[in-house]
């Protein structure tokens, strides 16, 4: 990994526990509540005692430390250079990230590094400045839960403008594609950001509403093989899952999506190859036959 955990969450934890020490600011319960802020849930359990018993020299009894300068987390070569490459992805500036002290510094590789299968080559124009403007101001409804006023084209072509409740922005690998999700009179809309002709938020705060779950769910059975799991994870992190552990090296993931993404869905599990297969639905493992027999007949 080339952010070490020890320059990860577990470090932002000690090192802000230590910073309030040596302002003589630290108090009882604030060596808790740091650590659930910057830390994972279960680091509670033993990290605050192992900092206050003085095993690791970082606390006295009266909650007071014995270093001196209030810590620092310098940077190595190869994590800047591993930034410098992701800043140079053009979705980075939809989300108006700026990153100093990067000059001179050679990115770790370059954009055309890699080689995408299975990806439409149409995908969003991400340095497009109308189209930077309109991603982040749904960005910002999204935060906020604010209402917003949009004017997009649909994929047949029709013009609308509504007032919408968003409640999720989502990026397709497939299509190479950020689009919105939102309410309107409790119906689902999914607005691709390049339709987008012009978005407003509203200053007012939106409607409460109940926002809809995925519809559709699928059973999968993991080997992990080549780690298969690890990727799969990763791959469909975000879908809300459930994952089982049913053998050796053996899982079951449940998933929920969108009736909408079913292909795109298909067309992941596929790749996948012979590490998953599919339980149920009984519809879905037909789609892939279907799929598995197109493929063959296009070959042979």
């Amino acid at each position: 990994m080339i952010f070490s955990e020890i320059y990860g969450s577990y470090f932002n934890a000690a090192a802000k526990i230590i910073d309030r020490a040596v302002s003589g600011e630290l108090r009882e319960g604030d060596i808790e509540d740091i650590v659930l802020d910057e830390a994972f849930g279960e680091s509670v359990i033993n990290l605050p005692s192992r900092i206050r018993s003085g095993e690791w020299g970082l606390l006295t009894p009266d909650l007071r430390t014995p270093v001196k300068h209030k810590p620092k987390m310098p940077l190595t070569l190869l994590q800047k250079r591993w930034l410098k490459a992701i800043m140079s992805d053009p979705r980075i500036r939809l989300f108006g990230i700026e990153c100093r002290g990067l000059d001179g510094i050679k990115p770790l590789y370059d954009r055309d590094t890699f080689v995408y299968f299975d990806r439409y080559n149409d995908g969003d124009p991400y340095e497009d400045e109308k189209y930077i403007r309109n991603f982040r101001e749904a960005l910002r409804a999204v935060k906020e839960k604010r209402r917003l006023n949009v004017s997009f084209i649909s994929h047949r072509g029709h013009p609308h403008e509504m007032k919408v409740e968003p409640y999720r922005l989502e990026y397709s690998p497939q299509d190479d594609k950020f689009r919105l999700l939102a309410l309107r009179k409790g119906v689902v809309w999914t607005i691709n950001i390049a339709r987008i002709k012009k978005c407003r938020v509203q200053e007012t705060a939106g409607e409460a509403v109940d926002f809809p779950k995925y519809s559709e769910e699928i059973v999968l059975e993991l080997n992990d093989e080549r780690s298969a799991l690890e990727r799969a994870m990763l791959h469909f992190s975000h879908l809300e899952k459930k994952t089982e552990r049913i053998g050796d090296d053996r899982y079951r993931i449940t998933l929920r999506y969108d009736k909408d993404d079913e292909t795109e869905m298909l067309i992941r599990i596929i790749a996948f190859g012979p590490v998953i297969r599919v339980v149920e639905p009984l519809s879905f493992i037909e789609l892939i036959r279907k799929r598995l027999k197109m493929q063959k007949a296009l070959i042979f």
